[in-house]
């Protein structure tokens, strides 16, 4: 699969507004306890033709997304859903100790793979129409959990991938 370049680019960042805690219950090391991060995300938006304004995306257009971010992530316990504890979570935040998001999957590569579909399969094409589903395409997702640690998935509309697999 070959990268596409775009003609313009526009970013839109929300930095460190996402406070969350988890485990990767997989893991061989500390990785595998509790521990936490305050998410930065970053969406990559390309276009070859500006829309009316002169822009790729409108930066207040996001209002919506952030909830949907706020949603998922501000002060969640996030979780696996194949992770063997789930139950042992779900009793605490019954207890009223945590606030809890259960994911197909855990990790930052796999939450900007879960980001990347919606946005580009869900969030365009019903806040901003189908219009700009045509003309913009969100062709990278960061998720960055320290100065030092992030991971990115990027994409093309040209790649034809199933946005609603696995999401």
């Amino acid at each position: 699969m070959q990268p596409v370049v775009y003609k313009y680019v526009s970013t839109k960042e929300f930095v460190d507004d996402f406070p969350v805690a988890y485990k990767q219950w997989k893991a061989d090391t500390h990785c595998n306890l509790n521990h936490g991060y305050s998410f930065t995300f970053k969406f990559f938006f390309g276009a070859n033709q500006l829309d009316k304004r002169g822009w790729v995306v409108d930066y207040g257009g996001f209002k919506e997304m952030k909830e949907v971010l706020k949603d998922q992530f501000d002060h969640k316990t996030l979780i696996a859903q194949d992770d063997p504890d789930l139950e042992d979570y779900k009793e605490l935040e019954k207890k009223g100790f945590l606030k809890l998001t259960v994911l197909p999957a855990m990790g930052c590569e796999l939450i900007a793979e879960m980001l990347y579909k919606y946005i580009n399969g869900v969030y365009i094409p019903e806040m901003w129409g189908p219009g700009e589903a045509e003309r913009v395409w969100c062709f990278r997702v960061e998720v960055r959990e320290t100065q030092s640690n992030m991971a990115w998935r990027e994409g093309h509309r040209e790649w034809n991938e199933d946005l609603f697999e696995g999401i």
